[in-house]
């Protein structure tokens, strides 16, 4: 494989695994990155590739959480506790999956396009704000301390926040973490659900566009994504450990600025020509 391919595979992967658990939205990061390299004939076939290699950052996630998961497998058909919770992710996951499944196509042609992402970052570090200054000012809001005490209506709630993030810009992660937090979930508890609610989230958008994409992908693709998803294993676990550490001590207010910028430098740029982002 052209050497110049795998620099961008390895790249792209990194910019996911970076971005898929912070509230800065990886799919907008990877649609901004896939118009700075330029991937000239390979449009179709990356969209898939964006997809996929969330694979690697879900392995991440599966690898970290690994004792929580094992409880799970193990009490699964004996332990209430256990139970519910497999039973929340599920739930959690279904109103994303559902509109998923009938709005995909459309949102892929209208939305995965630079200025509606730029758009999308800047009103959601707004939002953000809004969460973070309301958790400052009303500290009593916060009534979920432990995964445990998530009930299945709470899994609904942000079944449906998280189902925002098919707006590409939006992040899953961010729509999850944010809305928990509407919710009366503490920042870690949060965190925390966001991560778990990403595995089947993610299995599920990989299996689902590489069986509706099949067609676009053959054998000689197999070394780009495997290079692409390794590379997002591997920043998205490092990133993992780093947010843990970073939300025991700190708000998200800072991503919030961050996606303001961003947006705006997107936008500025595109209207002056500074960078021709193409729609």
């Amino acid at each position: 494989m052209d050497i110049v391919l795998v620099i961008k595979a390895i790249i792209m992967g990194v910019v996911e695994g970076l971005t898929e658990f912070l509230p800065i939205s990886s799919t907008g990061h990877l649609i901004l990155t896939e118009h700075l390299l330029g991937f000239a004939g390979m449009e179709d076939k990356m969209k898939v590739f964006e997809i996929v290699i969330q694979a690697g950052a879900m392995m991440a996630v599966i690898w970290e959480f690994r004792a929580r998961i094992g409880l799970v497998l193990a009490g699964i058909f004996t332990d209430r506790v256990q139970q519910r919770f497999a039973l929340n992710v599920l739930i959690a996951f279904l109103p994303a999956a559902i509109l998923g499944l009938l709005f995909s196509s459309a949102i892929k042609a209208h939305l995965f396009a630079p200025i509606p992402v730029a758009t999308a970052f800047i009103v959601g570090g707004f939002i953000i704000l809004w969460v973070e200054k309301r958790a400052k000012d009303n500290p009593a809001v916060e009534r979920i301390t432990s995964l445990d005490q998530i009930t299945p209506l709470d899994a609904l709630k942000i079944g449906v926040a998280q189902a925002f993030a098919l707006i590409p810009g939006t992040s899953r992660s961010g729509a999850t973490i944010m809305g928990s937090m509407i919710f009366g979930f503490s920042r870690k508890v949060a965190t925390e659900f966001s991560f778990f609610l990403a595995i089947p989230t993610l299995i599920g958008a990989t299996v689902y566009s590489l069986y509706k994409d099949r067609a676009l992908l053959s054998m000689d693709d197999l070394s780009f994504f495997t290079i692409g998803t390794v590379a997002a294993f591997i920043s998205a676990f490092l990133c993992i450990r780093w947010l843990l550490r970073y939300i025991m001590t700190h708000t998200f207010v800072v991503f919030a600025w961050y996606r303001i910028v961003f947006g705006l430098i997107v936008l500025i740029t595109g209207y002056y020509g500074i960078i021709v982002w193409a729609d």
